[in-house]
């Protein structure tokens, strides 16, 4: 359960509100703490009251909007999963999670590996899908599901993205 719910109205509501959507559109190292500021109608001091600094804020942000992708993963791979077919649920899982980065324009943010080394939760999800769980293979799939994004955000269409993803095929060991 979430330790706080943005309300709009308020700095901090603004400055969560005006992160999705500047961290969502471009790269990290691209958005200001003044566009951040601007964007939020705050000063530059409320960044850092709140969050700290801007990798503090996009921290948040990223854990919201990731928290948001995994439960639509998840739903998807345990509707899929029911008919033990692992390769399925893992498409569909990434299939899902790519209409939702596209249709909320969340692609930078989730396009980029998590800021805490060793903390892939995309990875760790995918990599339960596969029989036995591999986390090795969960890092490729979430590799090639945030390259997919990348791809978009820097201008191919969406449908060749999913067509890509849609092509990926999860064998167990010892299968065809």
């Amino acid at each position: 359960m979430r330790e706080w719910i943005p309300v709009s109205t308020s700095p901090k509501g603004r400055l969560v509100l005006a992160a999705v959507k500047e961290f969502g559109a471009r790269p990290f190292d691209e958005v200001t703490v003044q566009d951040l500021a601007a964007a939020a109608k705050v000063t530059t001091g409320t960044i850092y009251h709140h969050f700290g600094n801007k990798l503090g804020l996009y921290t948040f942000v990223r854990q919201d909007v990731e928290r948001r992708l995994l439960d639509r993963m998840e739903g998807a791979m345990a509707a899929t999963g029911a008919t033990s077919d692992h390769s399925a649920a893992v498409t569909s899982a990434m299939l899902i999670g790519l209409d939702f980065a596209v249709g909320a324009n969340f692609l930078r943010i989730l396009a980029a590996p998590p800021p805490e080394a060793g903390d892939d939760r995309l990875a760790e999800l995918l990599s339960h899908g596969t029989a036995p769980p591999a986390p090795l293979l969960g890092r490729v799939l979430a590799a090639a599901w945030r390259a997919a994004l990348t791809a978009i955000a820097e201008g191919a269409q969406p449908e060749q993205a999913r067509a890509a993803l849609a092509t990926i095929r999860v064998h167990r060991p010892g299968s065809a």
